[in-house]
């Protein structure tokens, strides 16, 4: 829509009249941007970047797709709105097409507008069919910003509303970290002893009804499991009753070379979480997919859960189309190959810089951790250094790479890394040359 005013006055208005998230509001100065097609977005004054992360991880089609901009327009004409109860065509034909990609034995589906409400009813949806209340999450995690799901939160954004965790029946386990091992341990020696300890921890709490994991660790740093991890706790979660959630809000859709993280290990939740690129964010859509086993509990009891937009015909036609264009271009596959390309140019970084104590992914899903020291792996900044509101080297090192015209996603001492799943590999060499010159600022932190 055309507007009269200035990018400079839509980014003063912008940060006047609206909260930024997940910061102090003193200092923020928004990019106004105007406009975005394939792998850039443009700014107000007409500067090209290229999305490095996907804006947050989720526009795995690139920007500006025809197919799924057409399929928004028809579902507008077509029907905009229609409430919950009532049955449409795009609702029938996206589920029947869920059922060919989602991993095998999820049969049953309710749509909300987001990944954190998904994870909402998951948690209701596990607490209500077995009847227990607790929920064994990890730290290093992120599950959404609403009551329940900051609650699931490991990470320090949950700090905030503490006591939630406790509160909301969350309890915390440590996570997968084979870099950086939150129990001290070593893989291969240590037998997966993580896992382990999630099965002495249901053991000694009287009702816990879910483990809710991460199958590829997110926001929080591209943490990579071993292979035996999963497998080992869909066994504990099976020799205990207790329900396995995967949230794969952010490593679904081909992002790690499979449509869904859980198919590089063959392990099928009782529960899966997703959004994100199920439209590659065009609309907002998320999806709590559950077995058939569970969705028959609700045959003869009360199904306590709904919202306003929940299958809201216009955010479900965005998703057939996405999931026929990651069909045709053959995403999931691409995502496969270029993560290899990808990994090798990131790794040769980590040879240069002394500042990268970790180069991590799969797929076009990567992680470069830095430290102070590659010895003791003493990150750059803590976690109280973020919450804190001091000066990150991440963001100093990301603010160099947007001049350059490059933006990459940073969290606290690392990068997250996601690019579209279209990106060719010119975009790779020049994001990955920006990324060189930038991690020159983070080597002078070195000790």
């Amino acid at each position: 829509m055309p507007t009269s005013l200035s990018s400079q006055e839509i980014s003063e208005l912008t940060r006047k009249l609206n909260y930024g998230t997940w910061r102090f509001q003193k200092g923020w100065n928004p990019l106004h941007v105007a406009d975005a097609e394939g792998c850039y977005f443009i700014d107000g004054n007409g500067k090209r970047y290229l999305d490095f992360s996907s804006q947050l991880m989720c526009v795995n089609l690139g920007h500006k797709n025809q197919a799924v901009i057409s399929a928004i327009e028809a579902q507008a004409r077509a029907l905009p709105y229609i409430a919950p109860g009532y049955a449409t065509d795009v609702r029938a034909e996206l589920s029947q097409l869920l059922l060919e990609v989602l991993p095998e034995g999820l049969e049953k589906f309710f749509f909300t507008t987001s990944g954190t409400e998904a994870n909402e009813a998951a948690f209701k949806i596990a607490r209500m069919c077995t009847g227990k209340t607790k929920i064994i999450a990890r730290y290093r995690s992120y599950h959404g910003s609403t009551t329940a799901s900051i609650a699931a939160t490991g990470d320090p954004r949950r700090w905030a509303v503490e006591p939630a965790g406790k509160g909301q029946g969350f309890i915390f386990a440590p996570e997968v970290n084979c870099y950086k091992c939150p129990i001290k341990h070593r893989y291969p020696e240590c037998d997966i002893a993580c896992a382990d300890y999630l099965e002495h921890m249901i053991e000694n709490e009287s009702d816990v009804a879910a483990v809710l994991v991460e199958p590829v660790v997110g926001t929080n740093g591209v943490l990579i499991p071993p292979p035996e991890y999963l497998p080992r706790l869909r066994r504990i979660c099976d020799r205990h009753g207790v329900l396995l959630i995967a949230d794969e809000v952010m490593s679904g859709w081909g992002r790690t070379g499979k449509w869904f993280a859980v198919d590089h290990w063959d392990v099928r939740p009782d529960i899966l979480v997703t959004a994100k690129g199920i439209t590659s964010a065009y609309v907002p859509l998320g999806l709590c997919a559950t077995t058939q086993k569970i969705a028959d509990y609700f045959e003869e009891h009360y199904f306590a859960h709904g919202h306003t937009y929940e299958a809201h015909p216009i955010t479900l036609g965005p998703a057939i189309a996405t999931i026929r264009e990651m069909r045709r271009l053959q995403l999931v596959e691409r995502s496969a190959e270029m993560g290899e390309y990808l990994g090798e140019k990131l790794r040769h970084l980590g040879t240069k810089h002394p500042s990268v104590g970790d180069v991590r992914g799969m797929g076009l899903f990567w992680a470069v951790e830095l430290v102070k020291n590659r010895a003791t792996k003493k990150p750059l900044n803590s976690k109280e250094d973020k919450v804190s509101g001091k000066l990150l080297v991440v963001d100093q090192v990301s603010a160099e790479m947007m001049k350059a015209g490059v933006a990459i996603n940073p969290w606290i001492s690392h990068f997250v890394i996601a690019p579209p799943l279209i990106i060719e590999k010119a975009d790779i060499d020049f994001a990955v040359a920006a990324f060189d010159s930038a991690l020159e600022i983070a080597d002078a932190y070195v000790e």
